[in-house]
């Protein structure tokens, strides 16, 4: 069951135009009115603090309604920020074994996209596996049905199938060269399959779900940091296998940060990595997929046991839809409100954040993107004629989700002089 989540934060723009309203001027900064303190403002340092908000003396004394900003804000216009999109990776291994697998990720991938949608948000599956709807003794294949699929196993708007013959041992390996199509990971060859990175969206934040009765010969670490290069688990010196750089290696930029990484495998304990579970049969998968769980807990995925069979995977999907929601981001651009009389003007605009946890602070505006850095900050879309601000990468960080009973907020204040850095 889905606990409660806010899909959109509540933005307080405090919006002040030039002409009917004026700003009062204090201790050498514009527009800001220190309560409490006859002589003026006091001396501000603008170094950010490690929390990376910036100084904690522009906050005020409650995360809204800072007395410094009171003169200058003239109207309150509120906003809210959208969810960005969700990309969700399904890599289903097609060994004989996992017959029962197949056919429940069959039966219930659709639920589970529309477990996703009603919640308003904008996702797309990727599935990574052998696709079809006839097994053979050794191989079992799996074909998405309508309305994610189609009636031949084909791709809708929302869903691609790369068509990808998954090995016991090998998920992680096969994920990294097909994303890459490097040798013998392309389109007919033996290990891979048709290219399936344009699927993924720039903005999108990313899900991986393995479906596995193994373990991965790949370890969590060289699938988030490997350095690209020759696959150390080539089978054939003459006929060599390469892998592209894992997907945290910083070569990729921020394709995958932040992604989250579930499974249902063999798993048998809360404590210990290698422990198997036990099939109702008393028989027992061939792994505890011990490599899995390294990225379950480093991601804060969810999991469920491979031996529990139908009765694990209703709660298993509910469980990653939830994970997807409750991890996804929001955007960190907020476009501009029309000023209901008067001219805004962009050097007499200033950025509130607050991560839920801390008290509210300013953030300086930075000329752009680039000057950044990696302190707290906010730039316009365009300098000279703003539609948007925008958040750097530190202060975006900062006002995404925390997990906390009090959700992040942005102040953006219009009216008084722009605190610069």
């Amino acid at each position: 069951m889905f606990s409660r989540f806010r899909l959109s934060l509540s933005v307080l723009v405090g919006l002040a135009v030039v002409g009917p309203f004026a700003c009062s001027q204090s201790g050498g900064r514009p527009g800001f009115e220190w309560a409490g303190d006859e002589a003026g403002a006091p001396e501000i340092d603008d170094t950010p603090e490690p929390n990376g908000f910036g100084p904690s003396s522009d906050a005020g004394p409650d995360d809204s309604g800072d007395a410094s900003f009171v003169t200058c804000a003239a109207t309150a216009v509120e906003a809210e920020r959208e969810r960005l999109p969700v990309d969700i990776i399904w890599m289903v291994d097609n060994s004989s074994s996992m017959a029962p697998a197949v056919a429940e990720v069959q039966a219930g991938l659709n639920a589970f996209a529309n477990l996703i949608d009603s919640k308003g948000i904008d996702y797309k599956v990727v599935m990574l596996s052998k696709r079809g709807s006839t097994p053979t003794s050794n191989r079992h294949p799996i074909c998405i049905p309508p309305p994610l699929g189609t009636a031949d196993c084909g791709n809708g708007p929302r869903f691609f199938h790369a068509s990808l013959d998954v090995r016991s041992t090998q998920p992680l390996e096969q994920f990294l060269g097909t994303l890459d199509q490097t040798p013998l990971y392309g389109q007919g060859e033996e290990y891979g399959s048709e290219p399936w990175s344009q699927e993924l969206r720039p903005n999108a934040t990313k899900s991986i779900v393995v479906v596995t009765d193994d373990n991965s010969r790949f370890s969590a670490n060289d699938f988030e940091m490997f350095n690209g290069g020759k696959n150390p688990f080539n089978g054939s010196p003459s006929n060599p296998r390469s892998l592209p750089p894992g997907i945290l290696h910083p070569s990729r930029g921020n394709q995958f940060k932040g992604y989250v990484f579930s499974g249902i495998y063999g798993w048998g304990s809360l404590t210990e990595p290698s422990t198997r579970c036990t099939y109702p049969n008393k028989t027992q998968p061939t792994a505890s997929g011990a490599v899995y769980t390294d990225l379950v807990n480093k991601t804060g995925g969810v999991r469920a046991k491979i031996c529990d069979g139908a009765a694990a995977w209703a709660t298993f999907f509910d469980s990653v839809a939830e994970a997807v929601v409750s991890t996804s981001r929001v955007a960190c651009d907020l476009e501009i409100p029309q000023a209901d009389a008067g001219i805004l003007d962009p050097e007499a605009v200033n950025v509130r954040v607050s991560d839920g946890t801390n008290p509210a602070v300013v953030v300086p505006r930075v000329a752009n993107e680039a000057a950044c850095g990696g302190t707290a900050g906010w730039y316009y879309d365009d300098a000279k004629s703003p539609s948007k601000v925008l958040l750097c990468p530190l202060s975006c960080e900062d006002a995404q989700s925390k997990g906390s009973d009090t959700p992040p907020k942005i102040e953006v204040l219009f009216g008084c002089q722009s605190v610069v850095r």
